[in-house]
């Protein structure tokens, strides 16, 4: 079995090499399609890695996955797709699922191991989150300004606001400050509405129910600024 699997292994690396050379396209380490290809799998293993994390995390609090999905207001099929690393939670769930944890937002998202970071812009990592398949046009996207610093008490993103319908407040520990890059947002604050346009700012307790969303049927870019 063992010289079966490493015929195989073998003819598939003489495979992959055979399809370089002289006159079929770059070096097989410098070949940029190949290198991205690598890159993007090393990133899917720590995806998965990080989300094993999170599962042990739970089992070692002695919950089930229906009983921390109750904690956090999800499905315990959307924590399950969590813990696979098939799926990215909202930010306010995060913190949800950190505080139920013991854990911080950054061990959620990326605990990092640097004194400190300098993230260039094509550097930032990117988190989507959309709904169901069919309302893919909506939902947000969001980038980590530094998810390599250790012990960092706050959680700095670049967000994207997609236009959508979704009308969910949420409430959950910490504060949160919104700066406005581009377009328009919807924010509810307790009782107060308001729209904010690029150049405006807001600082609030997460505490409070609350919802940002994109103002109308364009999208926003915000720099948030989260404390847990």
């Amino acid at each position: 079995m063992d010289e079966e699997f490493k015929e195989t292994s073998y003819q598939s690396f003489r495979d992959t090499v055979d399809g370089y050379g002289e006159g079929k396209g770059s070096d097989l380490l410098m070949d940029p399609a190949a290198v991205e290809a690598a890159k993007q799998e090393s990133l899917l293993e720590k995806d998965i890695d990080h989300a094993a994390k999170l599962r042990a995390a739970r089992e070692s609090l002695g919950f089930s996955v229906k009983e921390l999905a109750s904690r956090v207001g999800i499905s315990p099929e959307i924590l399950e797709e969590v813990e696979a690393g098939k799926s990215i939670l909202p930010l306010g769930q995060l913190i949800k699922l950190s505080k139920a944890l013991s854990l911080k937002m950054s061990d959620v998202i990326s605990e990092g191991d640097k004194p400190f970071t300098i993230v260039r812009a094509g550097e930032r990592k990117s988190f989507k989150r959309f709904g169901k398949s069919k309302e893919e046009h909506r939902g947000y996207e969001y980038e980590s300004l530094a998810s390599g610093k250790r012990d960092r008490l706050m959680e700095p993103f670049i967000v994207t606001l997609n236009p959508s319908d979704a009308n969910e407040p949420s409430a959950h520990d910490g504060q949160e400050f919104i700066y406005v890059l581009e377009g328009e947002m919807d924010v509810l604050v307790g009782q107060t509405k308001d729209v904010l346009g690029p150049g405006d700012a807001i600082y609030y307790d997460s505490s409070d129910i609350h919802l940002v969303k994109a103002h109308g049927n364009q999208p926003a870019r915000i720099l948030a600024v989260m404390i847990s």
